[in-house]
């Protein structure tokens, strides 16, 4: 079944709601007083919001298998959550949960009594809580859940804004907040300075640990040092570069021809594997000294579902099918496969524990002056061959039996790259 951008805002709403009442309840009982537990200020849990529409879209087709269906949404669920903690803990150096002191869990983050309850409430929205809210949604007239949606999106949205202010707040010991914002009229400044310092407070009540110093000592000197955006970036691009390659000469070796495996239209850089490598480096750059099988069991799963939801991704939104694995044994959807998921967990041992710190190495001897250039160039540019890359294939797909070309954009695209430059670039691309 196919969903409108507004029916899964409407349902990630639902969702973000209820799990902020869920949390709040918990946070109450635990704590005997009323306790806001989630990120943003408003009700709404946005993560539990993200889960139900990831789910919705990848596993609706498994309603009529419920074993698979409950395997899944387990597993999707825990590897949210585990992604939702890393990422948390990125932004201020602190976990915000903490589940050592249960049985099976993993890396303090996830647990097996929490999948095993995520894996029920999954399967049950999935299978029945979708269908409820998406027939309230239609018996509202049109346009009220259009207005409704957007209207709460935006307040989401600034919301977070305001939460993302108050952690960077909290994460630099609080210094002013406002010491760059000299222009701004005085009550402007005291009322953003009031907002932020009131959504610190609320998440220090929620989470007393955030407030602690972390012990980490951010290092000058040279460029990209550490684990920031600049070194995130120039990995991504070798990681992207690199990819490209090593597919392409896999291609050779196995099927006796040269193909691109490029992502983009402009040079040879696969985004999936740019992304992975930038994403395995933020996430695990606080493990890279825990043991090999650590890294192996993260990198395993955390790469399934990340190549899953690159393949729904690129079909939802181009209409095309990147990859197929459908003749491999132990495969979900042709999508993802078995076997391909311990390459991942291979590839992300071997990335953290011997490939990182070389290529750390090599990208901080860049210099300070000519690295910050060359980044924000590199920056522009990949922007743009995302963003033609983006519409070469829109374009691609509409063509086939789709009307012709009518605005001045399309009739560039067509111009520039049509469908015999397209089958070169994507030579294993399939259109539904």
């Amino acid at each position: 079944m196919d969903y409108t951008i507004t029916e899964l805002l409407w349902l990630f709403l639902i969702y973000s709601f209820l799990g902020w009442i869920f949390e709040a309840v918990v946070g109450t009982i635990k704590n005997k007083r009323f306790t806001n537990r989630g990120f943003s200020t408003g009700p709404f849990c946005p993560v539990y919001g993200v889960a139900a529409v990831v789910m919705q879209i990848t596993l609706a087709d498994l309603v009529e298998s419920p074993v698979f269906l409950f395997i899944g949404c387990g597993i999707q669920a825990t590897v949210i959550e585990w992604f939702t903690g890393k990422l948390l803990e990125r932004l201020n150096r602190h976990k915000w949960w903490d589940y050592s002191n249960k049985k099976w869990n993993f890396d303090g983050y996830i647990c097996l009594e929490y999948t095993l309850l995520w894996a029920v409430l999954g399967a049950a929205a999935v299978r029945y809580g979708n269908t409820f809210f998406l027939f309230l949604y239609k018996l509202i007239p049109e346009p009220v859940p259009a207005v409704i949606v957007w209207t709460l999106i935006a307040f989401m949205l600034l919301d977070l804004a305001v939460s993302l202010a108050a952690v960077f707040h909290l994460r630099g010991n609080g210094q002013n907040p406002g010491r760059h914002t000299g222009r701004l009229s005085s009550k402007i400044y005291r009322a953003a300075v009031s907002v932020i310092s009131y959504v610190e407070r609320r998440m220090a009540k929620a989470y007393p640990v955030i407030e602690e110093k972390s012990e980490e000592i951010r290092k000058e000197g040279k460029f990209a040092e550490g684990c920031g955006f600049y070194k995130l970036f120039w990995l991504f691009l070798t990681g992207a570069f690199l990819g490209d390659i090593t597919e392409t000469i896999f291609c050779r070796l196995t099927s006796g021809v040269w193909m691109s495996r490029s992502s983009l239209v402009w040079g040879p850089f696969s985004i999936v594997w740019g992304l992975a490598i930038a994403i395995a480096t933020a996430l695990l750059y606080k493990d890279r000294e825990k043991p090999d099988r650590h890294i192996f069991l993260i990198g395993t799963f955390l790469g399934g579902t990340y190549e899953y939801v690159c393949s729904v991704f690129t079909e939802l939104v181009f209409g095309q099918v990147f990859w197929d694995y459908s003749n491999i044994p132990f495969n979900l959807g042709g999508r993802i496969n078995l076997l391909y998921c311990f390459f991942w967990g291979i590839a992300a041992v071997v990335w953290i524990k011997l490939l990182y710190p070389r290529f750390s190495e090599w990208i901080e001897r860049i210099p300070k002056i000519a690295g910050y250039i060359a980044t924000w160039i590199l920056v522009v540019f990949m922007t743009a061959d995302m963003l033609v890359s983006s519409a070469a294939l829109i374009r691609y797909n509409e063509r086939n039996g789709g009307p012709a070309a009518e605005s001045g954009w399309e009739q560039i695209i067509d111009t520039n790259f049509d469908d015999e430059k397209m089958n070169r670039i994507y030579p294993n691309a399939q259109q539904r």
